[in-house]
């Protein structure tokens, strides 16, 4: 017979009507109190900034006056960088990737060449860079690009071997072309390949120089439209680079060779190089090495030139790191990488090519570093970097965020962290600082904390939409290192990374820090800012077993005995001193593996600079042959002492203050309320195995029953045996019910409760939220030696999907977060912490008999409800997806009150206000492209949030309103007005005799009227999109900021166009005054002085 459950008609009812009969007689009210301030204008999604190094980077440029870098990525990301905190993203629409980049140096603007045949001109005098035009080629492959300093003419090479010319200005193709056959010699049989360089000779701008892949060098005279000389060369060449003077070049070959060449003697080079080659005694030519991807030949007024150049390493050094080469007059220095260079660039004193260079930097683009080097300093020391590049050094594995934290916590991490800084690096400032940070009126702290796969955590600035790392904890230190792989623990769970995070818990205001790992180890953390020696890592072993084999029994990893202290009844402390080494389990080749971890703790003394310190280790330990579950939920507590952690066999709460185990149980057992209960064996055995197992690993001669006591075995007396109906077993739910959330709060655990008590909320897999009651004894000595009560208040709701987050608001609607021990320092003096230290707040109000005092706020994968405590009535669910589910839900505080934020694996961003659960946001945002996504996206407070958009880069979004609107302001700038260095003085000779810099008039020589139309199927202009409908259509995003930003330069180009025809005015109101003057000169011309 089916049972009638009147707490499902009464939920019915609330569903179907709002009416209060349903409730008790406190929710009416509080329906009507409870003002909501939210609203859906509150609410609007944009992406804010993006830091970290640019994934798979492929090309790179510097302007040398506004000092900006650009970096261009394989899927056509193009991020700028200035000084610190000076940092840009914005995106190519076609995703092509980026071949090459030229600034329009000192203008404010950036030619950017695709993979896919386009280029682009970005305009940069912009918050938010928007594309101004573009061209795209129809029949030619581009493979280089040439934009020679305040020109406004673009050459462009194809893999035809052609040379195309554009105006960036109107982004129109020029009708004089360089056609690869008209290059090269008549005699030539076959094509030259694609142009691999094009530059104009530093002394004399009407000539071109042009490389050809093959190896034939051209120079090209632009006015008489002919070849004045042709280089050949039997290498296949790579890169060009002119002498200063424009007398001399460099070129680099597939061979590992350098050659030089005088302009004027074409036969044969100069000289030929080979810098990493052995030269052979017998004088025959080196053997051969890998090619010399890029050189760069860079002089100097008071001493010898340098050259630079990246590849070239002789075919023996296999395994050898990519290096950089500085040769330097008879000095050469091979500088090694730790990565793959992609390109470098050296950075020089003056813009003008015709000038001594006087290099000073050579900033080196790495696969998955940026590395800037001091030319200046003996040694060739790398600059600091101030940008936040480093979050990808070992993988991310999990991610959380926090603003709006406690003042303080910023400066106490930095100062941690700066004694953690490298030595050795340049005394100069960082070269690359141009352009200014943003003007943003929010002012409030907020941290990223990173977990990765290395065992590594590290705490990030990121306030003022900046990112800066301020402290890093090395959680592997707490562990033995095998030293080799005959070495390798054989307990290890894991082939690669055993250290890596998985899930963290952090409480800011008292900086207690609790880390779970792949091997199923916890560690406890404090802060302190003293440095200390541990001489044993206290360490806590818990068995945790699953409660289901073979067939349908619930039963085959031994009896569970009751683990729940009745109310009223405290467990006994632990009898044993708290373990500091494994436990001696089976690990024999013949048996299953039994007691032991995945992990050995170190035995040696453990040194901890100031900055998190351990407090406990906990590490799960293999059961008869089986691995232990990873740990899928984590949470601690500073005020009741409490760390808790769930996975598919159970939970376990640990009190940290005493190193003891206080419960160890299966998730199934947590659906039976308060009282303990005993499970009957279903086949006789020797002894009875308590399953939650303090095991003290001090003596090993101990058999497992007496190495195994339950701390709480004196509460056996008052169990009762009980069998449990069908309705509570998990044999009719999936046998791998995991535990997904925790929440420690101040509440009612019991049905009607009139006081509240400390309790935890224990969510699952299967969707159950069950409420567990915490009895804390006397703060002071008392804590430390009596035993923490804990007893099961069974099932309070059930929701459909797993739990993901959960949360108690008091009768007004706000926020009652987990109580928390201010910080202290442990290490410090007993008054100083005295001082510092406080216990828990005091409970909120008690509940009037029979009224409700507060909401309990549960989300799962599928739907949220909200249920009056402590009578736990429902009085709001809302079903926030049915195709799809949450990945993600955080209950946050914004604009003075609270909502819940969703983020569905559909790609939707939501939130839902509090208590009601009003849909306030529904937008289809962020598609789901990746697990990474998934793993590492995270809500916080004041409508922040962030993900990893790529292994190596954080993107962080805002979903508020108010952050939206002023976000131009709090960007920062990457133009500011400056000076353009003057040109080099020619000198009085070189002015009389013509032996300085011979300037070439494009205009005359590309323009319309001389050069004619280019062919119009060359190449498609499209230009940049800037309508009000596309802004509209664009909802938010890059997409809709590009379009904002191309509004704006509407308007200034609207302004623009109201000098220009003010400007002309003037001119023909010049011209009419001219025209008068010349007729009052004519007038009076021939009159003699006394005649007027």
């Amino acid at each position: 017979m089916k049972k009638f459950n009147i707490r499902k008609v009464l939920d019915g009812l609330t569903a179907a009507s709002s009416s209060p009969a349903t409730a008790q007689s406190g929710i009416s009210k509080e329906n009507d109190a409870v003002q909501e301030t939210l609203q859906s204008e509150h609410f609007q999604l944009c992406k804010t900034v993006r830091h970290g190094f640019p994934y798979q980077p492929s090309s790179m440029a510097f302007d040398p006056v506004q000092k900006i870098l650009a970096i261009g990525t394989q899927a056509g990301a193009l991020r700028l960088f200035g000084h610190a905190g000076v940092e840009c993203y914005c995106q190519h629409e076609s995703g092509a990737a980026v071949i090459q980049l030229q600034f329009l140096i000192n203008e404010g603007a950036l030619v950017s060449a695709l993979a896919d045949d386009s280029i682009h001109l970005w305009n940069l005098r912009q918050k938010i860079p928007a594309i101004l035009h573009s061209l795209k080629f129809n029949r030619e492959r581009i493979t280089y690009c040439h934009l020679p300093f305040q020109s406004k003419w673009l050459y462009i090479g194809t893999e035809r071997g052609n040379i195309h010319i554009v105006n960036v200005e109107s982004f129109t193709l020029s009708g004089y072309v360089i056609m690869w056959n008209k290059a090269i010699e008549l005699s030539t049989k076959t094509h030259p390949g694609p142009v691999v360089h094009i530059s104009d000779n530093p002394m004399d701008e009407g000539k071109l120089l042009i490389g050809f892949e093959c190896g034939v060098v051209v120079l090209w005279d632009l006015k008489c439209k002919k070849a004045d000389y042709r280089y050949n060369y039997d290498e296949a060449i790579h890169s060009v680079a002119w002498h200063h003077e424009g007398k001399q070049f460099v070129c680099s070959h597939s061979d590992g060779t350098l050659t030089t060449w005088n302009v004027r003697a074409p036969a044969k080079p100069g000289q030929i190089i080979t810098p990493h080659g052995k030269q052979p005694k017998d004088g025959k030519k080196p053997e051969p090495c890998k090619p010399i991807l890029k050189v760069e030949y860079k002089t100097t007024r008071a001493g010898d030139p340098f050259m630079i150049l990246s590849g070239g390493l002789s075919y023996d050094t296999v395994g050898r790191r990519a290096c950089l080469t500085v040769m330097h007059g008879k000095s050469t220095a091979v500088l090694e990488m730790d990565y793959p260079i992609v390109d470098f660039l050296t950075l020089c004193e003056t813009p003008y090519p015709n000038d001594f260079q006087e290099p000073y930097a050579v900033v080196v683009l790495l696969e998955k570093d940026l590395v800037v080097i001091d030319l200046g300093q003996i040694g060739y020391p790398i600059f600091e970097n101030p940008y936040p590049l480093t979050i990808h050094e070992s993988p991310v594995t999990c991610c959380e965020y926090f603003a709006d934290c406690p003042a303080e916590l910023i400066p106490a991490l930095y100062s941690v962290g700066s004694r953690q800084k490298r030595q050795g690096y340049s005394k100069k400032e960082w070269p690359i600082s141009g352009g200014n940070w943003g003007q943003g009126t929010q002012s409030y702290p907020e941290i990223i904390i990173t977990g990765h796969a290395d065992g590594s955590i590290k705490f990030w600035d990121a306030s003022a939409l900046m990112l800066q790392v301020l402290y890093k904890l090395k959680t592997a230190k707490v562990f033995e290192r095998a030293r080799g792989k005959e070495e390798k623990p054989s307990a290890d769970i894991v082939e690669e990374d055993p250290f890596a995070i998985q899930t963290l818990s952090w409480c800011p205001e008292s900086r207690m820090l609790c880390v779970a790992g792949v091997s199923a180890h916890v560690i406890v953390y404090r802060f302190s800012k003293q440095e200390i020696t541990t001489e044993d890592v206290q360490l806590l072993e818990v068995r945790m077993q699953c409660e289901f084999g073979d067939g349908d029994s619930p039963d085959t990893g031994g009896e569970q005995t009751p683990t729940l202290p009745t109310p009223g009844v405290s467990s006994s402390p632990q009898e044993s001193d708290p373990p500091t080494q494994p436990s001696t389990g089976s690990n024999s080749s013949d048996g299953p593996r039994d007691n032991i971890p995945c992990l050995q703790v170190r035995s040696s003394p453990l040194k901890q600079s100031p900055g998190y310190q351990v407090e406990l280790v906990i590490q799960l330990v293999w059961v008869s042959g089986e691995p232990p579950q990873p740990i899928t939920s984590l949470a601690i507590n500073s005020s009741y002492g409490l760390v808790v952690f769930g996975n598919s066999n159970g939970l376990a709460v640990v009190d940290y203050l005493q190193k003891t185990l206080l419960l160890n149980m299966a998730t199934s057992e947590l659906y039976s309320p308060s009282e303990p209960y005993q499970r009957q064996p279903r086949s006789p055995r020797k002894a009875r195995q308590p399953s939650g197992a303090l095991c003290d690993s001090n003596d090993g001669s101990n058999t497992s029953e007496d190495r195994c006591k339950s701390p709480t075995s004196d509460a056996k007396d008052n169990s009762f045996t009980r069998s449990r109906s069908s309705s509570v077993t998990s044999i009719d739910r999936e046998s791998r019910e995991a535990i997904s959330a925790f929440h420690f709060c101040e509440s009612f655990p019991r049905k009607m409760d009139s006081l509240v008590s400390p309790c935890l909320l224990v969510g699952t897999t299967q969707g159950s939220v069950m409420m567990v009651a915490l009895s804390l004894p006397p703060s002071g000595e008392q804590r430390l030696q009596q035993t923490v009560g804990i007893s099961s208040c069974g099932t309070l709701v059930d929701l459909k999907g797993g739990i993901l987050t959960m949360a108690i608001l008091d009768a007004t609607g706000a926020l009652l977060p987990p109580s928390y021990e201010p910080w202290y320092d442990p290490n410090a003096s007993e008054e100083e912490r005295e001082k510092s230290r406080r216990r828990r707040p005091a409970s909120p109000p008690s509940s009037q008999e029979g009224q409700d005092s507060q909401f309990a706020v549960l989300c799962s994968e599928k739907q949220a409800k909200v249920l009056a405590l402590p009578s736990q009535t429902r009085i709001h669910k809302h079903n926030i997806t049915e195709t799809s589910f949450v990945l993600r839900a955080d209950v946050v505080q914004m604009a003075g009150a609270n909502c819940i934020a969703c983020f569905c694996a559909n790609g939707h961003i939501m939130t839902l206000s509090l208590p009601s659960l009003r849909p306030l946001l529904d937008m289809n945002y962020l598609p789901l492209t990746d697990m990474r996504i998934a793993r590492t996206f995270c809500f916080s407070n004041v409508g922040q949030a962030l993900y990893l958009t790529s292994a190596t880069e954080i993107q962080r979004i805002t979903y508020s309103q108010e952050t939206c609107d002023n976000l131009q302001e709090m960007l920062s700038e990457l133009f500011t007005p400056v000076e353009t260095p003057e040109a080099p003085n020619r000198g009085f000779f070189k002015g009389l005799f013509g032996g300085g810099a011979q300037s070439l008039d494009r205009e005359d020589l590309f323009g319309e009227t001389t050069a004619g139309k280019a062919s119009r199927s060359l190449a498609q202009h499209i230009p940049g999109p800037g309508s009000m409908e596309g802004m509209k259509g664009a909802a938010s995003g890059v997409v809709g900021d590009l379009a904002r930003a191309r509004v704006a330069l509407d308007e200034r180009g609207q302004k623009l166009g109201e000098l220009e025809e003010r400007t002309a005015a003037m001119m023909a109101s010049a011209e009419s005054f001219s025209k008068h003057a010349h007729d009052m000169m004519l007038k009076y011309k021939d009159k003699k002085w006394y005649q007027l």
